[in-house]
C-alpha cells in the first residue's frame, strides 16, 4: 500500500519509443522534484524494450527511495525487480499479480465506477485509481468525467487509497482531497509540463503544506 510519501501518482505519457533519451531525462527531473511513486505506462514498447527501460528506471528510482510500478506487465515487474504493477480495469486479477510479485508487492488497479473500485479492494488491490474525474482531452471520447460526487462515494465505499485521475491540476488537488481521495494521479500535468521539476513541486506543496514531511513513510 502506498505510503504518505507516495500520494503523488505519477504515470508516463508514452514517449520512451520516440525518444528514449528525452523520456529518461524527464524521469530524472521528476525523481529530483520530490515523485516517489511512478508507473511506466509505456504501450509502444516491446518487451525487451520495456524490460530494459524499467531496469533503468528503477536504479533511479532507488537513489531517491521511490517505488516504481509497471502497467499491465507482472512479469516484466517482476523481472526489472519493479516494486509492483498497475492492472488496466480489463486485466487481471490482483491477486494473480500477487502470485507472481509476492506478498510485499504494491497493486494498483485502475477504475471507473464504484463497482469496479469495490471488485478491486475483494480481489486484493492495494490502491486504485479513480478517474475521470475531471475533464481530459485524452478521454473525451469516452463520454462525461465521473466527476467530483462519484470521487467521493467511491473513497467512502472503500478502504483502499483512492487516487482521483483524469484532468488533476494543481489548483484541484485540494477538492480531490476534501472529498476522500488519498492523492493524485497525473500524466501530462508533469510530463507534458515546461518545468517538470517545479510541476512536482507544486502538486507536492498543495498535498503536503508542511513539505518538510514529504516522502517519509
Amino acid at each position: 500500500m502506498p505510503g504518505v510519501g507516495e500520494r503523488l501518482y505519477l504515470i508516463t505519457d508514452g514517449t520512451a519509443k520516440r525518444d528514449t533519451t528525452r523520456f529518461l531525462e524527464k524521469i530524472d527531473k521528476a525523481l529530483s522534484g520530490g515523485a516517489r511513486l511512478i508507473q511506466i505506462r509505456e504501450k509502444d514498447l516491446s518487451a525487451r524494450e520495456l524490460l530494459g527501460l524499467a531496469k533503468v528506471i528503477k536504479e533511479k528510482a532507488a537513489r531517491y527511495g521511490a517505488l516504481v510500478l509497471i502497467n499491465d506487465r507482472a512479469d516484466i515487474a517482476l523481472l526489472a525487480g519493479a516494486d509492483g504493477v498497475h492492472i488496466t480495469g480489463a486485466g487481471y486479477a490482483p491477486c494473480e499479480a500477487r502470485n507472481i510479485l509476492g506478498p510485499k508487492a504494491v497493486i494498483g488497479v485502475s477504475t471507473h465506477s464504484i463497482i469496479d473500485a469495490g471488485k478491486a479492494e475483494k480481489e486484493g488491490a492495494d490502491f486504485v485509481t479513480f478517474g475521470p474525474v475531471y475533464f481530459t482531452e485524452s478521454k473525451a471520447a469516452y463520454g462525461e468525467p465521473l466527476g467530483i460526487a462519484k470521487l467521493r462515494e467511491a473513497a467512502s465505499a472503500i478502504k483502499v487509497p483512492v487516487f482521483a485521475l483524469g484532468g488533476v491540476t494543481t489548483e484541484r488537488v485540494k477538492e480531490a482531497v476534501s472529498n476522500g481521495a488519498f492523492g493524485v494521479a497525473v500524466i501530462s500535468a508533469v510530463f507534458g509540463s515546461y518545468d517538470i521539476e517545479k510541476s512536482v513541486k507544486g502538486f507536492l506543496e498543495v498535498l503536503y503544506p508542511n513539505i518538510q514531511t514529504r516522502g517519509q513513510r
